[in-house]
């Protein structure tokens, strides 16, 4: 029995009791009362998000703030690398000369670098990552291109943001998306609107290539091509916007499909294996140290926790956009975990980054691990 049939049944109970002018029955002989919570509404789930620390940047000056904050990896509880599109100002219009792409905040969300060496390489940076396998920890970003002469690619850089030390993308990008969904057999480096990474202990990787090209493409750890699959449409197999990805300890690939509203897995080489269905939105997966499967939604404002079967089994996250709570979300876009535990939320609408520490009485199970690291 799922835990919302027995909400709905413990309702219904309530209800008849109610109804009928009884009282509730006693507590079982020998059983232990289950303590009862008084309020709450569980927008933060397990956490307290750290009111105020996302912060404006030294060259914030009005009318000009932060772009869309479209990604983040934690280095360490002290460096937190976030991918932002640039400044905006209120009406959306973006700041000429412009140089807030890749910056790294500390663990008070102060910004102590800014990597505007690479401001004529970046211009839609859409995720951020570093591989769990990589002892250098070099910094990955899946570039969307389209403007500045900035073309799609994915983008390797060291853990300090001198060196550029691998760069993926042929530069021959499509101009719409009806013109690479009429090219189905891109090349290994054709991209269509990349979107998302995924990394293998062998340091091969994933690349979601994404909105467009609707495609997983493998490639070594040294960027050669090795294999893909995927193509446009809505059955198994088929995508319509690959805006996740995630691989769990039996090597399964979980697909975030987003306009189809599901998440698909797959074998490692391809082979289809299962849909989950009804899931709005999914924009990201993120398979934790305890192997839960943590799906951010959206559309919901919302991360949603299921097994490895596919049974949701806690959600938590609310609306945070003008004029919503503190604390709250505004279409979450990728999140991570430090080592303390804290986890990381890129608001890609609000243009911030929320910060939440977990309570220090919080149920272990409605909490994020770490990201798992495959034995």
């Amino acid at each position: 029995m799922t835990l919302d049939t027995h909400s709905v049944l413990a309702s219904a109970l309530v209800g008849l009791y109610a109804c009928g002018g009884a009282t509730m029955p006693p507590t079982p002989e020998g059983s232990t009362p289950r303590a009862i919570v008084k309020g709450g509404d569980g927008r933060t789930g397990g956490y307290e998000a750290v009111a105020g620390w996302w912060k404006p940047a030294p060259d914030h000056e009005d009318p000009w703030t932060w772009g869309e904050v479209s990604g983040v990896a934690a280095d360490t509880p002290d460096r937190i690398i976030v991918a932002v599109w640039g400044d905006r100002n209120a009406d959306g219009e973006r700041r000429d000369g412009t140089s807030n792409y890749l910056v790294v905040v500390d663990r008070n969300g102060n910004l102590v670098e800014n990597w505007s060496q690479w401001d004529d390489t970046l211009n839609r940076p859409h995720q951020v990552y570093i591989s769990p396998y990589d002892p250098e920890r070099h910094v990955w970003v899946v570039e969307r291109g389209r403007g500045r002469g900035v073309h799609m690619q994915v983008l390797k850089f060291t853990n300090d943001g001198s060196e550029l030390v691998m760069r993926l993308g042929d530069g021959d990008d499509p101009a719409t998306r009806a013109e690479a969904r009429a090219n189905p057999n891109p090349g290994p480096f054709d991209y269509g609107d990349p979107a998302v990474l995924a990394f293998l202990a062998d340091g091969s990787f994933l690349l979601g290539d994404g909105y467009w090209n609707t495609r997983i493409v493998k490639y070594d750890a040294d960027g050669n091509y090795l294999m893909e699959w995927g193509e446009a449409g809505t059955g198994p197999g088929q995508f319509d916007l690959v805006h996740g990805l995630a691989i769990d300890q039996e090597h399964r690939v979980y697909v975030a499909d987003r306009r189809n509203n599901r998440v698909q897995i797959f074998t490692e080489d391809g082979d289809f294996i299962d849909e989950w269905p009804d899931i709005t939105d999914p924009v990201g997966v993120f398979i934790d140290e305890h192997h839960a499967v943590w799906v951010i939604s959206a559309s919901l404002h919302r991360v949603l926790k299921y097994s490895l079967d596919g049974e949701l089994e806690h959600t938590w996250g609310a609306y945070g956009g003008p004029g919503g709570l503190a604390g709250g979300l505004f279409r979450p876009h990728q999140l991570d975990v430090d080592e303390e535990g804290n986890v990381y939320i890129a608001s890609w609408s609000g243009g911030w980054l929320n910060k939440f520490v977990p309570k220090p009485d919080a149920d272990p199970s409605r909490l994020v691990g770490r990201g798992l690291v495959i034995k």
